[in-house]
């Protein structure tokens, strides 16, 4: 009888055991060790956000219970929130609806000219609120008080719906429609259940954007004669009453927490939009037939209404008297003042990306309570008015800087920063989704440093959607007012300061040109964003 033979390696035999000071298998086994740098970064971003709200809890806590009680149940408080509740609810709406059909239109019908459609489209996310609501009143009377504070917002942030409906139309795996199709289901009803589900993150999403931006909004609706919380804030800090500011302050902020809270709960029950493993499969384009014509009167109308009324506004004040602000003179210069803008607002969007870098890969990379706390923080700001983060920033420099850095141009891009640090997150947390972390893993396995793999990798393959985030802050801070009139640095202006200027002594002839170089400047980068989420290979009819 031969002997057995031995075993060769990777093979066993049956009931064989390994020896106990073997090494386990690859099987993970351990707990995966807690991301510290990150959430020590992603902590300190979290408490430079909440410096505003610390400032109102001090100012609040300074007045005591019995007068701040006193401030916020007054009937002027609940006549605000009417006025704003019922702006929001009807804005919001308006927008979900014209952001979701023009976003279905471009991405899955056979539209002509859909790829420019989709850069019209966005380009109104460009021109200021203010700037659409002086196109509209100036030229209009009847364009006033909640009419026209809801034809102005809802022309003027709705494309905030559109960006991230397109994006989700795009990615969405369009099997589940064929199957409903396949099954003998109404084109509606697939629409309904299948299209508009596939969609229902992005939609609640863009809603929220758009609930806070309308939450904090001043200038348009001081143009317009309507009152909400942000304007009464605004004179009430004007006016040196910061307790009864900071009062109605955190009942803003309390509505912005309903808000969030609002859309967490929904997004919870809710479901992601299906899509390929390999990469989105493109589905035939829905033929409209004979209804082009009239969808594309609506995108007509759309693009008038947004775009060319505020343009055309512009460029009738403008002849109707030439200003004496193109050559400069006493007045501030017009290209002086689009450099300042350009500069501030640049420097703020590049701050404002760096700074979201760390909370969008806690958020995209790992799991856990606290990255949702932290993560879920960062978005209060966009409910404070500018002028309630501008006052904060003031505050803290002034006690505990000795006043360091107050007036000058480092506060106010800081003040930038602050503000629109959601829209940054928002961005590159949609960059980051689409980088395959398993590229980190083979870098960091060949014996790469995680800060080389950050910049090498991770920011490389996220580039195109940073460049993206950049563009969106840099969009709401070249266009941002209250904060920048409170900590503008002596003897500059910026377009929306000396617009505001002109506007508030009814110069429209000498405000007209620095709300068209505004439209400009700003034009670019909602021309980078359109392009962006446009799908690769679209094409046009």
């Amino acid at each position: 009888m031969t002997a057995a033979p031995a075993t060769q390696p990777g093979h066993q035999e049956p009931g064989h055991q390994e020896p106990r000071h073997q090494e386990p298998g690859p099987g993970p086994r351990r707990k995966a060790p807690r991301p510290l740098a990150l959430l020590t970064a992603a902590a300190v971003v979290a408490a430079i956000l909440a410096l505003p709200l610390v400032f109102l809890l001090i100012e609040a806590s300074g007045a005591g219970a019995a007068e701040l009680a006193s401030l916020i149940f007054r009937p002027l408080t609940w006549s605000l929130l009417r006025n704003t509740v019922r702006l929001t609810v009807v804005v919001t709406a308006a927008c979900a609806v014209v952001g979701t059909a023009a976003a279905w239109c471009v991405e899955r019908t056979d539209l002509p000219g859909r790829r420019v459609w989709a850069v019209l489209v966005v380009v109104p996310l460009a021109i200021p609120d203010f700037v659409v609501s002086f196109g509209w009143h100036s030229l209009w009377t009847w364009a006033h008080g909640f009419r026209g504070a809801v034809i102005v917002m809802t022309l003027a942030v709705y494309p905030l719906v559109y960006l991230p409906v397109a994006a989700s139309l795009r990615m969405a795996d369009p099997g589940q429609e064929e199957v409903a199709r396949s099954l003998g289901v109404s084109s509606v009803r697939t629409f309904v259940r299948i299209t508009l589900g596939q969609a229902r993150g992005a939609i609640l999403g863009g809603c929220l954007l758009v609930a806070l931006v309308l939450l904090a909004e001043y200038g348009a609706f001081e143009i317009l004669g309507y009152q909400t919380f942000t304007t009464e804030i605004f004179t009430e800090f004007s006016g040196y009453s910061f307790a009864a500011s900071c009062a109605l302050s955190l009942v803003l902020v309390l509505l912005s927490l309903l808000v969030l809270a609002g859309d967490g709960l929904i997004s919870i029950r809710g479901h992601q939009a299906r899509t390929s493993r390999t990469g989105p499969r493109v589905s035939p384009p829905r033929r409209l037939g004979w209804r082009r014509w009239p969808v594309l009167a609506l995108f007509a109308a759309l693009v008038l209404l947004a775009l060319g009324i505020p343009v055309a506004s512009a460029l009738y004040w403008m002849a109707y008297g030439l200003p004496p602000a193109l050559s400069g003179g006493a007045n501030v210069s017009l290209l002086d003042a689009a450099g300042h803008t350009a500069l501030y607002g640049g420097s703020a969007a590049a701050a404002a990306t760096v700074l979201a870098l760390p909370v969008a890969l806690l958020a995209i990379r790992h799991r856990g309570r606290m990255r949702l706390v932290l993560e879920r923080s960062t978005y209060l700001v966009l409910g404070m008015p500018g002028v309630v983060v501008a006052f904060a920033l003031s505050y803290f420099t002034e006690r505990y800087l000795a006043g360091f850095g107050y007036g000058t141009a480092p506060l106010l891009v800081a003040c930038y920063a602050i503000m629109f640090f959601p829209l940054a997150l928002v961005g590159v947390k949609a960059s980051l989704a689409r980088a395959p972390a398993s590229l980190d893993e083979v870098a960091r396995s060949l014996g790469q440093r995680r800060l080389a793999v950050l910049m090498r990798v991770t920011v490389r393959l996220a580039a195109p959607g940073l460049a993206a985030a950049f563009c969106l802050v840099f969009l709401s801070a070249v266009t941002e007012l209250t904060a920048t009139l409170l900590l503008i640095p002596t003897g500059t202006q910026t377009l929306a300061t000396q617009f505001w200027a002109y506007e508030s002594n009814l110069s429209y002839s000498q405000a007209a040109p620095f709300a068209l170089v505004m439209i400009v400047v700003a034009a670019v980068p909602s021309y980078v964003l359109g392009r962006f989420f446009q799908r690769p290979g679209q094409t046009g009819g």
